[in-house]
């Protein structure tokens, strides 16, 4: 199905919608460094800030999820979104504020939209015909992609040209217009006779696709390796650490065009193998990153990882897709935002103790193992689901009654 074919009046409102929910979730790290560098010990405070509001996403995204009901998802929706827009606010109002409060502030921020991605995403599948929504999804994510491109210039333009709780405030006006766009939207999604049940049921079925979640971790351990060790790299090279942001800015360019390309055909493989594959790829080119002196080799290593990334973060979404019922969805990738937001973080960790003891070269080789063994893990989880499944498939088949003739 081509790209046009789902150009519609109800898609593009989506999307309009996902760039006022989303914009202020890319714009929220730089934006809460921004908030407090003036102060002493301004960054420290900015990276502690930065981390709460991820923590936030992190426990945010399941424990709402999970509470999504998928016929009537428009209420939770725009409680969260109400919520993540206050918190903001709160930031941009009260920047002076004690910073135990704006750690309070910024978890809000963080937990109280964390499940809208999952939500969203369930919702623009529901807008488009079967066939398409691989075309949704790759849609999606050239939005994303861009979004997390342009937010950053944004953020800094604004916090350094205006004031630096501009950005802050800025995101809240977004994150409150998209609670208003919710109702141009339908107020959920169908979810057909094999809705997973509310409580203890989603959370097992959710929790079954587990091999996915691992390599969505795997994935996001890789990239955030790659991305946060970079400026070390380049000094490390002998090149100027200006440079990093251009080399990012290729990388997410490359994802976009990676989205785009992934969605134009049918691939050959299981989602599964194609997911695997992709992964090997992009820790291929991480390790052709951190081996290869020469800003040329890096440049085009990480461009060609985001093009693979963008495939791989595709894939493992369909997958999950096929995995799970209708009515857990929300749930399952809401459950997948808080794995890649764990990855991020851990890795985060991993790159801050790595460089006290080893070269940046070594400490992203060294992530380079990790991602495999992770990959290795998700292969084997992702076999034994499938048997299971097969199994209990082949179970019920045994103990069905004789037809009537």
């Amino acid at each position: 199905m081509a790209y046009r074919e789902i150009i519609t009046r109800p898609v593009l409102t989506w999307g309009t919608v996902a760039v006022g929910a989303r914009l202020p979730v890319a714009a929220a790290p730089l934006a809460l460094v921004f908030l407090v560098r003036e102060r002493p010990g301004g960054y420290t405070l900015g990276a502690v800030l930065a981390a709460v509001y991820v923590v936030g996403e992190i426990v945010g995204a399941p424990l709402l999820g999970m509470r999504m009901r998928p016929e009537r998802a428009r209420p939770q929706l725009a409680a969260g979104l109400a919520a993540g827009a206050a918190g903001f606010g709160a930031l941009g109002v009260a920047h002076d504020a004690h910073p135990v409060l704006l750690g309070v502030f910024a978890f809000v921020a963080g937990a109280g939209p964390a499940a809208a991605p999952g939500g969203m995403r369930a919702l623009l599948t529901s807008l488009v015909p079967e066939r398409a929504v691989a075309q949704a999804m790759s849609l999606e994510s050239v939005l994303t992609f861009g979004i997390w491109a342009v937010a950053p210039a944004l953020t800094a333009a604004l916090a350094l040209g205006t004031a630096p709780h501009a950005p802050l405030l800025l995101v809240a006006a977004l994150m409150a217009a998209s609670v208003a766009g919710l109702w141009a939207l339908p107020a959920g999604w169908a979810t057909g006779d094999d809705a997973a049940g509310g409580g203890g049921g989603t959370l097992r079925v959710v929790l079954g696709a587990w091999p996915v979640y691992v390599a969505g971790a795997a994935s996001m351990t890789l990239l955030a390796l790659a991305e946060l060790i970079l400026p070390a790299l380049l000094e490390q090279r002998g090149i100027a650490i200006g440079w990093s942001g251009a080399v990012l800015a290729g990388f997410s360019i490359g994802s976009a065009v990676g989205a785009f390309v992934y969605g134009l055909r049918s691939w050959p493989g299981r989602l599964p193998t194609q997911n695997l594959v992709l992964l090997l790829g992009v820790s291929a080119c991480v390790a052709v990153v951190a081996v290869l002196p020469g800003l040329l080799w890096i440049g085009t290593g990480l461009a060609v990882a985001g093009v693979m990334q963008a495939g791989a973060m595709l894939t493992r979404n369909l997958a999950l897709r096929e995995l799970l019922p209708p009515g857990a969805l929300a749930a399952g990738y809401s459950v997948m935002y808080a794995a890649v937001g764990a990855g991020y973080a851990a890795s985060g960790s991993l790159a801050g103790g790595l460089l006290r003891v080893v070269a940046p070269s070594t400490a992203i080789l060294a992530g380079v193992c990790l991602t495999l063994l992770l990959a290795v893990v998700g292969v084997v989880g992702e076999r034994r689901v499938s048997a299971g499944a097969s199994g209990g498939v082949r179970a019920e088949r045994v103990n069905l009654p004789p037809v009537p003739s």
